[in-house]
């Protein structure tokens, strides 16, 4: 199980991004962690991955903990090795390779028995993949870059995955063959933990969800329960009251009156 207890996060020694989050993710579930641009979410990735430090940035107080293991005290990839994998936002392919040595770099922990096993599963559940395979990834589509970066993940046998912004950029046709995918990871016995913005598409897979906002979490619950909150209804799904979408005159008037604020 993912534990974060009250993490600090600066950057620089000075900007505190995260102002003492404390969340959890149970093993065979997919978590999401919901918020507006600059509310700390991808932040609260990279610190579980141990990235921060490239980007000047560090875990000043409270603790990250993976399956009784502390994580906020390795490096990248020892965090690797505990089984801990992160997919970017904005599809970060290695574009001058091909979709098959993408896939091989993710697994480069691996030994190659393991590695082949891991190809027949990645174009099993992305068979798009599988039809270029020998094609260069710069020339995939988003959606299949979206697909190979999920892919090249799951190539280092992870228990816990850390998706960031998924659905970004991407058609509703894409999104819903991926999102059906990332479902299905939670039945092969992976944790997941998701980044997303369309709250409602998160809701709809995730079986709890925090909200973050401004580098705390200020909400959290069941995803089901958190579907029918007033306050996640009107400023994370665009729903009035009566459930129906809001009018361009109800935006216009638009006042802020979040519970957790006031």
């Amino acid at each position: 199980m993912l534990a974060i207890n009250n993490v600090e996060v600066v950057y620089d020694n000075v900007v505190l991004v995260l102002k003492g989050i404390s969340l959890s993710a149970k093993q065979r579930t997919i978590t999401a962690l919901l918020g507006a641009n600059g509310a700390g979410k991808t932040t609260t990735l990279k610190a579980i991955s141990g990235i921060l430090h490239a980007e000047r940035g560090q875990v000043t107080r409270g603790t990250i903990e993976f399956n009784g293991e502390r994580l906020d005290r390795l490096a990248p990839h020892e965090v690797v090795r505990c089984g801990v994998a992160q997919v970017f936002e904005g599809r970060r392919v290695f574009e001058n390779l091909t979709v098959e040595e993408n896939l091989v770099a993710g697994g480069h922990l691996q030994t190659r028995a393991t590695i082949n096993t891991g190809l027949d599963h990645i174009y099993k559940l992305f068979p798009r993949l599988h039809e270029r395979r020998h094609q260069v990834s710069g020339y995939l589509s988003g959606g299949e870059q979206q697909m190979l970066v999920i892919g090249r993940a799951l190539m280092s046998r992870p228990r816990l995955i850390l998706l960031d912004e998924p659905s970004l950029g991407l058609a509703p046709r894409i999104v819903d063959e991926i999102f059906g995918v990332i479902a299905s990871l939670r039945e092969e016995g992976l944790t997941v933990l998701l980044v997303e913005q369309n709250a409602a598409l998160a809701l709809e897979i995730a079986d709890y969800a925090y909200v973050m906002e401004n580098g705390r979490i200020v909400l959290d619950g069941p995803a089901d329960a958190l579907r029918q909150n007033s306050d996640v209804r009107e400023f994370y799904l665009g729903l009035n009251e009566l459930g129906a979408r809001k009018s361009y005159r109800e935006v216009k008037r638009y006042r802020r009156r979040k519970r957790w604020l006031s």
